[in-house]
C-alpha cells in the first residue's frame, strides 16, 4: 500500500504563520528593547552623552571589565576546548550527567551562582580555605569577577566546539597517522584547522557574554570604585538613581562593543572559511 507523503510537507505551519511568528518574537526580545535604549540616549545631546559614557568612574568600569572578560575567554578557550574534547573522544562512566552539567551555568540563575561562588571562595569556603593557604584571595577581589565571568560562559565554547569535533571524520586522522605524523602533529595540521573557527566563535560569545553579566560577579567582586567595579553595576547605580538616560548611554557602549566583535568573528570566520576550502 503506497504511503500519502505530499513533498512540500514540513511539521512547522506555513511559511507565513512561522514568518509572522518569528518577526513579533524578534520585534518584542530584541528590537524593541533596542529601540527604547536608543530612544533614552536620542533625548542627550552628544556633549550630554560624551561626559556619561567618559567618566572617570565609568571608564575604570570599562578597563575592569574588558581585561577580566579577556582573561576569562582565554581561560575558556582552553577548558572548553578540552572539555569538548574529553566529551566527544571518550567513553567514561557518568559522561551523560557531566555533558548535562556544561549547561548548569544557563540553568542556574546568575544570582545563585554569584552567592555560591562567594560562599565556595571566601576565605572559609571550600575552595577559599585551600587558597588562602597559598596566599591566594579570591572573593571580593577582582580575581572573583574573571572566576564568575568563567562560570557564567564556559558553555559557549564547548557548545561550539562540541558539534564540529564529532563532524570531524575520523580517516583524515587514520591517514596522517598511518604516513607516520605524531599526535601532536594531527591535531596541529589535520583537527586544528578545522576547529579554529568555531573555537573562536565560542571565545567570542564568551567575551561578549562577560562583557554584560551582572548577577554572577556583584556577589563575588567586592565593587569597589576603580578596582572592582564592572560596567553592568555602573549601569544598575544609574538606573538606582532613576537617570535612565545615563544607564542607557553606558549600556550602549557595552552593545556597540559586543555588536562590533561579533561582526569581526563572523567577517573572518567567513574569509577563513574561504580560505581553508579553497585550498
Amino acid at each position: 500500500m503506497a504511503r500519502n507523503n505530499k513533498p512540500g510537507k514540513r511539521v512547522l505551519p506555513g511559511f507565513a504563520l512561522s514568518l509572522g511568528v518569528s518577526l513579533l518574537f524578534i520585534g518584542l526580545v530584541l528590537l524593541l528593547p533596542l529601540t527604547g535604549l536608543v530612544m533614552q540616549t536620542a533625548g542627550m545631546s552628544w556633549g550630554e552623552y560624551w561626559a556619561v559614557i567618559s567618566d572617570e568612574r565609568v571608564v575604570a568600569s570599562y578597563r575592569v571589565t574588558l581585561w577580566a572578560a579577556a582573561i576569562a575567554s582565554v581561560f575558556n578557550g582552553v577548558v572548553g576546548l578540552l572539555l569538548a574534547w574529553v566529551l566527544v573522544r571518550y567513553e567514561f562512566w557518568g559522561k551523560r550527567v557531566v555533558d548535562a552539567l556544561m549547561d548548569l551555568p544557563f540553568a542556574l540563575p546568575t544570582a545563585v551562582a554569584g552567592i555560591t561562588l562567594a560562599a565556595l571562595f571566601s576565605e572559609g569556603g571550600w575552595y577559599g580555605q585551600l587558597l588562602a593557604a597559598l596566599g591566594i584571595k579570591v572573593a571580593f577581589t577582582p580575581l572573583g569577577i574573571i572566576v564568575a565571568m568563567s562560570f557564567t560562559s564556559l558553555p559557549f565554547v564547548v557548545r561550539t566546539v562540541q558539534p564540529v569535533l564529532e563532524d570531524i571524520a575520523p580517516e583524515d586522522e587514520e591517514a596522517a597517522v598511518s604516513l607516520g605524523a605524531s599526535d601532536w602533529t594531527v591535531f596541529r595540521r589535520v583537527l586544528f584547522p578545522s576547529l579554529w573557527p568555531a573555537l573562536m566563535t565560542g571565545v567570542a560569545l564568551s567575551f561578549t557574554r562577560s562583557l554584560g553579566e551582572f548577577g554572577a560577579v556583584i556577589f563575588i567582586a567586592g565593587n569597589m570604585p576603580y578596582v572592582s567595579e564592572i560596567t553592568s553595576l555602573m549601569i544598575f547605580v544609574r538606573l538606582q538613581e532613576y537617570d535612565y538616560a545615563a544607564a542607557s548611554a553606558i549600556a550602549s557602549v557595552v552593545l556597540i562593543v559586543s555588536l562590533l566583535l561579533l561582526l569581526a568573528i563572523n567577517l573572518w570566520q567567513a574569509r577563513y572559511l574561504r580560505r581553508l576550502h579553497g585550498r
